[in-house]
This record gives structure tokens, sequence and C-alpha cells, in this order.
């Protein structure tokens, strides 16, 4: 069936990319986060863990919200490590930090993905997506909020 929802194809398409390298960027970060979760050690155990768990409860919500998006566009979203590794621009994690690399780390993927959502953010008004723009920019607040949290932790 046609979609015929007021925004071209060539302005779903580009959507739905852009949503594609933030749900990408989002993925990466939420199993960068998880894994942080798992091993943190250090003085600050108990506030890392539980902080830890609520930043990537609310990073796995946001992906499906965000894959969803691109499939209302009229695309299919990645589903897959080896996609979302090539989509996103931030890399895996290799080893076990310490708790204040953890944060560091952290705060520089939260910093790169509200990037990622502000560019999103640009196209989606470009074509007159609003819907995408309406998911789009709140993720921006959270995460240069969250990074800022994660920047005064590891300060």
């Amino acid at each position: 069936m046609d979609i015929n929802i007021g925004i071209s194809d060539a302005d779903r398409e580009k959507s739905a990319k852009a949503v594609s390298k933030l749900l990408a960027d989002t993925y990466t970060l939420y199993l960068k986060t998880h894994g942080y979760h798992w091993n943190v050690e250090g003085p600050h155990f108990q506030q890392l863990h539980i902080q830890f768990m609520d930043q990537y409860t609310e990073m796995w919500t946001a992906v499906d919200e965000l894959a969803e998006r691109i499939r209302a566009l009229g695309h299919y979203a990645p589903g897959s490590y080896a996609q979302m590794a090539k989509l996103s621009s931030l890399k895996e994690e290799a080893g076990n930090p310490d708790w204040k690399d953890m944060v560091v780390n952290l705060a520089e993927g939260h910093q790169a993905v509200a990037k990622s959502a502000r560019n999103v953010l640009r196209i989606a008004e470009d074509a007159g997506d609003d819907a995408t723009a309406d998911i789009v920019a709140p993720r921006v607040t959270l995460h240069e909020k969250t990074a800022w949290m994660l920047r005064a932790t590891a300060a």
C-alpha cells in the first residue's frame, strides 16, 4: 500500500536514514551502559549501579520508539549487531574500565548521541516530518542532561 502522510518519499527516506543512525548510536550506548551496570566496581558502586540501570532502561524504551518511527516512515529498522555497528558513530566497549573511566566514556557517549539526535531533528524539520521531530527533540534534552550529570560525577 502506498504511504501518503504528507512527506515525500525522498524526505521520508532521509528521515528514516537519520533515525536509523540515531537508533544505532542509542543501541550501542545502551549495550555499553548495561555492561557497565553489570561490571562497575569501586567506592561509588551502589550509586553507579543504580544510575546505569536507570540510563539503560530509558534507552531500551527509546530504541523501540525510534525503530517504530522508521517503520512508520516506510523503511526497515536495523535489527542486527552488524547493522548497528556499521551505522553507529560510537565504538563498542573492549575490556573493563574502572568506574571513573566508565563514567567518562558514558558522558562522551551521551554527548555523541545528543549530536546524532540534533542532526535528525534538523533533517526532520527540513522535511516537514513533525512526528519524527517530536520524538527526537526530547532525546536531545535527555542525552545532554545525562552527559552533564555524568561529567559532574567524574569531576
